[in-house]
């Protein structure tokens, strides 16, 4: 059987994780291997250690990635991507489902936030911030209703709409949520620049890369 790998950065030599991955790879093991929550610049170095000692470099980042949470992978990944080809491998799209729609009245008794050891989630959700976000989450409704989706699914093909996004991992607790995060699919090709600029517009939250800036 054979697996992808995916290093978090917690190795002090660079060049021992990129010997290390390129073994694994060559024995059959794996067979491409990706970083996860690195920098840029962590990337970069072991793609020059790869280059330089005829190594296998890494493919991927394994990065946070949703509406509320955007400079690493619009920002910071892009230039790496267009460079290099390092791809990202985002995850939580639906920010531990606060995305979900199921928060805007409050957290429900029977919601992952209510549970003692998801304290930390709960909190963010009845913050100032947390209330901000779900009145943009309600104000994206009706787009999601345009578009004939739900607002999970308009949150994960706004995700898969990124060029730099390889994957994007999904969490589901359940089949129908797996089979109703799988319908962005099908919303993916209704997601014009029309669209993706009134998302930006609700949002507020727009990340200005040097591109942008330039333009």
């Amino acid at each position: 059987v054979n697996y992808n790998l995916v290093l978090t950065s917690s190795f002090s030599s660079y060049s021992e994780i990129v010997r290390a991955m390129t073994h694994v790879i060559n024995q059959g093991m794996a067979m491409y291997w990706g970083t996860s929550r690195w920098s840029a610049m962590e990337i970069m170095e072991a793609y020059s250690v790869a280059r330089q000692f005829n190594m296998i470099p890494p493919v991927c980042e394994q990065a946070e990635y949703h509406l509320f949470q955007r400079e690493k992978v619009e920002v910071q990944l892009p230039e790496l991507y267009h460079k290099i080809g390092v791809g990202a491998m985002t995850w939580s799209p639906l920010a531990c489902g606060i995305i979900s729609g199921k928060y805007g009245n409050g957290v429900p008794d029977s919601s992952r936030a209510s549970l003692k050891c998801y304290q930390w989630l709960k909190e963010k959700i009845v913050s100032e911030e947390g209330r901000k976000q779900q009145i943009k989450l309600k104000d994206l409704s009706p787009i999601a209703g345009r578009l004939g989706c739900t607002l999970p699914q308009l949150a994960v093909a706004w995700c898969l709409r990124n060029e730099g996004v390889s994957s994007v991992l999904l969490g589901s607790s359940n089949p129908e949520q797996l089979i109703e995060n799988l319908g962005a699919i099908q919303v993916l090709p209704k997601m014009t620049s029309h669209i993706i600029s009134e998302i930006d517009n609700i949002l507020g939250n727009k990340p200005y890369s040097k591109k942008d800036y330039r333009s």
